[in-house]
């Protein structure tokens, strides 16, 4: 059983097959798209293959080195078979990426047994940050837990109200910041909020300017002081969102939070919007870290967990050659 059919069955058993098929819609008609044309001019693993295909890769924002490996090993291994056919190549990039994610194994996500669970979530206006607040609010509330929400991102006009909005919606608490004032101060205030109202999930819709890396270096470092100073161990988790439309200039943004702070997990939004998945791996492979959730539309039920299986076959599917 080649790859391509082994993820094809444990995408049988997914009970979210649809929203994953439809939320990589683009990256998968992007991919077959110029897969197909690859394909009609297959003859073997050569040098003008091996250039169309990792053009092909570094369009997907995979990435310059990732793609680079992909062809040097494909080559490596094909020159060991006397006969190559386009499905082994197909399967055997696939195969590559897998084992590219799975090469750093994934973090679990922290919750803490003695009192709330403190989540930061950072990034830059417009990634989609505070929608994410809202949609992790609404996944965890129907799991069981109570949650409660704190708008510490002070300075993007609008912020609060807007996640004040959503919980509202959601009825939940929503612990708000002074527009312009101290965002350290509304994570005080949520910690001793959580804590007194025996909250157990505390999402913290943070700042995220990048003008300057030292003061958002200082800022995040004085929040991540003060919400351990209120709750032994927090932030347990701090996620930084991105949206995967901006693709390589995504994972700039993702490096330069990684170096201001220590970030545990990613969440890609938008994913449906873009038809360059391939920023799933690029950034695994170049901050070590798990890629948590994902957006696959605008809906609350449509942030999903990332499951690799299931990315990898979504993007595939319809490659009738492969199997």
């Amino acid at each position: 059983m080649n790859i391509f059919e082994r993820l094809k069955e444990a995408f049988g058993k997914k009970e979210d097959k649809a929203v994953y098929l439809s939320g990589f819609q683009k990256s998968k008609d992007s991919f077959l798209r110029k897969t197909d044309s690859l394909r009609h001019h297959f003859k073997k693993v050569d040098d003008a293959f091996l250039e169309e295909l990792e053009i092909i890769l570094l369009e997907s924002d995979i990435g310059v080195e990732t793609a680079d490996e992909i062809c040097t090993n494909m080559k490596k291994t094909a020159d060991e078979y006397v006969n190559v056919s386009w499905k082994w190549a197909l399967n055997f990039v696939l195969q590559a990426m897998k084992d590219l994610y799975e090469k750093e194994p994934d973090q679990p996500v922290l919750f803490n047994e003695q009192g709330p669970t403190v989540i930061f979530l950072e990034g830059v206006n417009g990634s989609g940050k505070t929608t994410t607040a809202a949609k992790l609010a609404a996944m965890y509330t129907a799991q069981g837990k109570s949650v409660a929400m704190v708008g510490a991102d002070t300075f993007r006009a609008g912020a609060i109200d807007q996640l004040d909005a959503w919980a509202q919606r959601l009825h939940i608490p929503c612990i708000r910041g002074r527009e312009n004032g101290d965002p350290s101060a509304a994570i005080v205030d949520g910690c001793r909020y959580a804590k007194e109202n025996n909250i157990d999930i505390l999402l913290c819709d943070t700042a995220g300017r990048l003008q300057n890396k030292a003061g958002l270096m200082a800022e995040l470092s004085k929040m991540n002081r003060v919400s351990a100073r209120e709750i032994k161990g927090s932030p347990h988790n701090t996620w930084l969102v991105l949206d995967a439309t901006t693709g390589q200039n995504g994972l700039r943004q993702a490096q330069i939070f990684h170096e201001a702070t220590r970030l545990t997990g990613i969440i890609l939004t938008k994913m449906d919007g873009t038809a360059k998945g391939g920023i799933v791996i690029a950034i695994k492979r170049a901050l070590k870290l798990p890629v948590l959730y994902i957006g696959l539309g605008e809906q609350p039920q449509d942030l999903r967990p990332f499951d690799l299986d299931s990315y990898l076959y979504s993007i595939s599917k319809g490659l009738s050659d492969v199997a």
